[in-house]
């Protein structure tokens, strides 16, 4: 036995032997730079706590994804089953036909996280927490609220026009588009069947604007309104039914899947965790899909989705042109809720403060407690949680829509 030979193996094989040669003879340099970003991204998540349960695990993803040597997740193998071409395994074999089975068979750990991803499987879990743990009441009581949810949309739209200028494909364009709803979950399920190659960037972009609210949204707050509408009270909402909360998610199921087939999985999952928790005889239920289920998947669904930042695909131009096109994306959703907020603010006579109309983007309950924020510092005897709460939700259901739109035109 030479142990000089077994070293020298070993070094070889060692993910410090293949990032150094990568420098020379490919783009070792890439997984490099891929490492520095996941350790940026994991001190945002854990220093900065920006979207944390998300973010951390996006961040690890990426980390091992691109660690040379390691195997985690195959870009290739991927490809080879989207294009639906051969793929030649570590053996050399040539497998003519790719399927969740080949995957789970040639492919690494993160490769079969990720098939919850490409399955769509992760995103409808998400959204069943989500709908236990939101409660329609104030859309109920003021069902107006739901035109500033789909006012918040606007974002949605102008964004997707703008990808195509600048040169994305109709799918790619819609996939990027849908991060103004400023819902992960939505983006990533419209994202892994469109165009599965950009789901890291789009990901990333969509959850890092959602953890930066806070700091995007009040500058056009304060731009789009006015000091004197900033202090508008608004009166308690009406109290709402149990019968109502009920019967809610089931016409809404029916409603939005007839109209848009496409859309039923986000939805139908959606609405059936609310009914977990508003219906009153399956409390466990409804506890386990809040805590215990929601937190399994955010930890599957965030590694999976941070290994799909791949060097060799995130480095580009592309990536740069998602991030801009993100935030106008956003920002724009923001104007567009407040518009509508400003136009409701003048029908009801000032009874209405537009400052609810930012809450219409999808991040629940971030974006109606900064709208709450705003008119307290205007007023602090303003309290406006509740009833921004209304568009908040109505925004979780309009980013459905969008997505279902967009994919029944583009799917």
């Amino acid at each position: 036995m030479n142990i000089g030979e077994i070293l020298l193996g070993l070094w070889n094989k060692s993910g410090f032997a293949q990032i150094i040669t990568g420098f020379v003879s490919s783009n070792g340099w890439q997984n490099l730079v891929m490492l520095v970003v996941a350790c940026v991204l994991l001190y945002l998540a854990i220093v900065k706590k920006f979207e944390p349960l998300l973010l951390l695990g996006i961040a690890f993803g990426c980390l091992l994804s691109n660690l040379p040597g390691a195997g985690l997740y195959n870009q290739q193998l991927w490809d080879a089953y989207v294009q639906g071409v051969p793929y030649v395994n570590a053996a050399g074999e040539v497998v003519e036909h790719i399927t969740f089975t080949t995957i789970i068979h040639d492919g690494g750990l993160l490769d079969i996280f990720y098939i919850g991803v490409k399955s769509s499987l992760y995103p409808c879990l998400i959204f069943m927490g989500v709908g236990a743990m939101t409660d329609f009441g104030p859309l109920l009581s003021n069902p107006k609220s739901l035109l500033l949810g789909a006012a918040a949309q606007l974002g949605v739209f102008v964004a997707f026009f703008g990808a195509v200028l600048l040169g994305f494909t109709g799918k790619e364009a819609a996939s990027i588009g849908i991060i103004g709803g400023a819902d992960g979950p939505t983006a990533i399920f419209l994202t892994s069947r469109l165009a599965p190659h950009l789901l890291g960037a789009i990901a990333v972009a969509a959850y890092s604007y959602m953890a930066l609210i806070p700091l995007i949204q009040p500058p056009i707050m304060n731009l789009m309104t006015t000091p004197e509408q900033r202090k508008i009270k608004m009166v308690q909402t009406r109290q709402v039914s149990k019968t109502e909360k009920i019967i809610f998610p089931i016409v809404v199921t029916l409603f939005v899947a007839m109209l848009l087939p496409d859309t039923a999985p986000l939805i139908g999952c959606l609405m059936l965790g609310n009914l977990f928790k508003e219906c009153g005889v399956t409390d466990r239920l409804s506890d386990t899909v809040q805590n215990a289920l929601m937190n399994i998947v955010t930890i599957l669904l965030s590694t999976a989705v941070g290994a799909t930042m791949i060097g060799s695909r995130f480095l580009t131009v592309e990536t740069l042109k998602i991030v801009l096109l993100g935030v106008i994306a956003f920002g724009i959703s923001t104007a567009g809720g407040l518009l509508g907020g400003q136009v409701m603010c003048a029908m009801t006579r000032g009874k209405v403060n537009p400052l609810i109309g930012s809450a219409g983007v999808s991040a629940v309950p971030m974006a109606a407690r900064v709208s709450n924020v705003q008119g307290q510092k205007a007023n602090p005897s303003n309290f406006l949680l509740m009833h921004a709460m209304g568009p908040n939700v109505a925004g979780v259901i309009g980013s459905a829509i969008a997505a279902g739109f967009l994919l029944s035109v583009f799917g």
